[in-house]
């Protein structure tokens, strides 16, 4: 993290970027108190946080860096975090002079709101770059979007949460919205799956050496190779794709290794190829609820495993899925949604959260509308130019 950068002042609020350990553990307790009466959102684990910030545990360092800022008022108490990203692998990608902001959480004024997209847009500016776009926590392989839809029901594993105000702040900063994203929710009760099963049938009849299979925990790290190599294939052309590096996908599946559950986790191969896959996670954000304070010692490792004994997780999250490019078109995305609505309910899993899905996806879209999935919440991701020298760049 840089020490050398100026702080910014709007009127009575104070923008600095985070300097010491002091700083980074104020940046990361202010959703801790924002949020403290609110039923719906679920607290991270610091933890989880902290390591996201840490470029010696963040394998996203290897590429890119992130500059977060603490939004102070008058008598020194923080009103307000952001943080401004530069994303090498985008950059590289699409070569667009994106910049990120991410981490976004501030009260409920619109100055300190203005104050901090000041400091990331100045300090974006300083890297060359010539428009901000958010918010990604800090990549889209991370947790990433704006809720702007949903409000009175908690968020998902991996998924954000944020009052209805975040979005004025945005729109009022002159954000533009760049993408809608869907959050689908398919309880197996009232999942309509008739349409669906005569298409898997055709699927099967058509491709006779398709195999399904749950991922070999045995050989974890060869298993997540073969998903990362599906994975940049098939979201290659996907709205704002980021290729996943190995040291990525290292760190990544160590931390869903913790929470992942084997029997919803499926390959797809055909004539013993990989073709497919999808990652399906128990949504233990059910029982994160109970942890208020995000930390799981003393005593928060308790409640935790308290509220999963007392059958507090019934709900999945599908938040991958992927289909190679040359399999495209072929059905192998509702074979894979078929299994997993079928075999979730005899192993606890009543219902799942597919999210988020991209609102250019029409035929992801029109397969849950058609099998009765409620859109249950809606994200999005915003885009402004950024003013340098005079001169206005962004999206055309």
């Amino acid at each position: 993290m840089e020490s050398n950068i100026p702080s910014s002042v709007v009127s009575t609020v104070t923008v600095r970027p985070v300097r010491s350990r002091r700083d980074l553990s104020r940046f990361i307790d202010l959703p801790f108190r924002l949020y403290r009466e609110n039923p719906y959102w679920v607290p991270p684990l610091r933890r989880d946080v902290a390591r996201l910030l840490n470029p010696k545990k963040n394998a996203f360092f290897d590429h890119g860096q992130i500059q977060p800022f603490l939004a102070e008022d008058v008598t020194g108490k923080v009103v307000g975090r952001v943080a401004a990203i530069v994303n090498g692998m985008h950059l590289k990608k699409y070569d667009d002079g994106v910049g990120f902001f991410g981490f976004f959480e501030c009260e409920e004024h619109y100055d300190v709101a203005e104050a901090l997209f000041d400091a990331a847009a100045d300090w974006l500016k300083t890297q060359g770059l010539t428009a901000l776009r958010g918010p990604a926590n800090p990549s889209l392989n991370d947790t990433a979007g704006l809720l702007v839809d949903g409000f009175d029901r908690p968020p998902a594993i991996l998924m954000p949460y944020n009052p209805p105000c975040y979005e004025e702040f945005l729109l009022r900063y002159g954000f533009e919205r760049a993408m809608t994203m869907w959050a689908y929710y398919a309880h197996y009760k009232f999942v309509q799956t008739d349409r669906m099963r005569r298409g898997v049938a055709i699927v099967k009849r058509r491709h006779p050496g398709l195999r399904l299979r749950t991922i070999d925990m045995k050989r974890f790290d060869e298993e997540a190779r073969i998903i990362l190599a599906l994975y940049n294939d098939a979201w290659s052309e996907n709205w704002g794709h980021v290729p996943m590096t190995e040291r990525e996908l290292v760190h990544l599946a160590a931390e869903l290794k913790q929470v992942i559950d084997p029997r919803i986790v499926y390959l797809l191969e055909d004539e013993g190829e990989p073709v497919a896959f999808s990652i399906t996670l128990p949504d233990v954000n059910q029982a994160l609820r109970h942890v208020k304070d995000g930390r799981l010692f003393p005593f928060g490792l308790a409640k935790l495993l308290a509220a999963v004994k007392l059958g507090a997780i019934h709900d999945a999250r599908m938040p991958l899925m992927g289909v190679r490019r040359d399999y495209h078109g072929k059905g192998l995305d509702a074979l894979l949604i078929l299994h997993t609505i079928d075999n979730g309910p005899p192993l606890g899993y009543l219902a799942a959260e597919v999210s988020w899905v991209l609102d250019v996806n029409k035929v992801l879209l029109n397969a849950f509308d058609n099998m009765n999935a409620v859109r249950d919440k809606e994200y999005a991701m915003f885009e402004k130019g950024l003013s340098v020298d005079g001169f206005l760049f962004g999206r055309e």
